[in-house]
């Protein structure tokens, strides 16, 4: 029992590094403050699910999650490329909202919000991924090869160019970069990897609603970016390992149910509150927010 647990939890770390990690290329390295993050997931979940549903293959479904949450992704670097901060910010969140709106009432498609059930686990190569241990090493494979595109991209020529978005936007259109084509790039991108997770989500909880891609389910990543550190991808992993790991422990305390929801998103926001005071660049960041 307590074997399955961990293996469960384990499995949700590994999502929300993806998750966190693509949040970081955008807001830490790039200086997007994307709030719309959440919805690119629930994109990716939900066009995985319906894919899946109609019978494409897993590996199919699991890409073009990815690559059309990308597009919206494109899209949304259209309207929002000479917003920056708070505007960015409020443009973004009501990005959420309406992705969040479309799911709720397109009933035709996403069935509203009775959700969509039975999605099929994974199946790559006539192996299906039908138990959690092997859903596990899928989960840890893909996050693995995230972390290291991601940390590739970072760390090249077109990651220092980013950092200069961040640092200095007018610098470098002075000396000749193609700012809006990098912040495309970089939320594009950023989208990519959160539709897989959307992807690997939906495929391993088997239902999504609407409800699963609110703002609110945004808090957590956005606290583990904060905590590990804007424009540290390692410290982005140990937090979401602690992140994930210390709400769990409310549900040992004895705590109804109905109580453990509320209580882990009153945990998330003085966390939050306490590093914004506290220790602004997080615990392994390079920049402040």
């Amino acid at each position: 029992m307590i074997e399955a647990y961990f293996i469960h939890l384990l499995i949700l770390i590994g999502i929300y590094i993806i998750l966190a990690i693509s949040l970081q290329l955008a807001m830490g390295f790039t200086g997007l403050i994307n709030l719309g993050h959440i919805a690119f997931l629930g994109i990716g979940a939900y066009t995985s699910a319906l894919l899946a549903l109609a019978g494409w293959p897993f590996w199919i479904a699991f890409l073009l999650a990815g690559l059309i949450a990308a597009f919206f992704g494109f899209l949304l670097s259209i309207p929002t490329h000479k917003l920056k901060g708070d505007y960015l910010a409020l443009a973004t969140m009501g990005f959420s909202f309406v992705v969040y709106a479309i799911l709720l009432n397109w009933t035709e498609l996403t069935r509203g919000p009775l959700g969509i059930p039975g999605i099929p686990k994974p199946s790559l190569l006539g192996f299906s991924f039908s138990s959690n241990l092997s859903f596990l090493i899928l989960t840890a494979v893909i996050t693995l090869i995230s972390y290291l595109i991601i940390k590739r991209l970072v760390t090249s020529p077109f990651g220092k160019v980013l950092e200069s978005i961040r640092d200095d936007e007018l610098a470098s259109k002075t000396i000749g970069k193609n700012t809006f084509k990098s912040k495309a790039i970089a939320l594009v991108v950023s989208a990519f990897f959160v539709g897989i997770a959307g992807s690997l989500y939906a495929h391993y909880i088997t239902f999504i609603d609407p409800s699963s891609f609110t703002i609110i389910q945004l808090i957590p990543v956005l606290l583990i970016v904060i905590v590990g550190g804007l424009a540290s991808l390692e410290g982005t992993i140990i937090a979401t390992v602690v992140l994930v790991s210390i709400p769990e422990m409310l549900r040992f305390v004895g705590f109804p149910s109905s109580v453990i929801g509320p209580a882990r998103q009153i945990l998330y926001a003085l966390i939050l509150l306490l590093i914004l005071i506290f220790k602004p660049k997080g615990f392994y960041g390079k920049v402040k927010l």
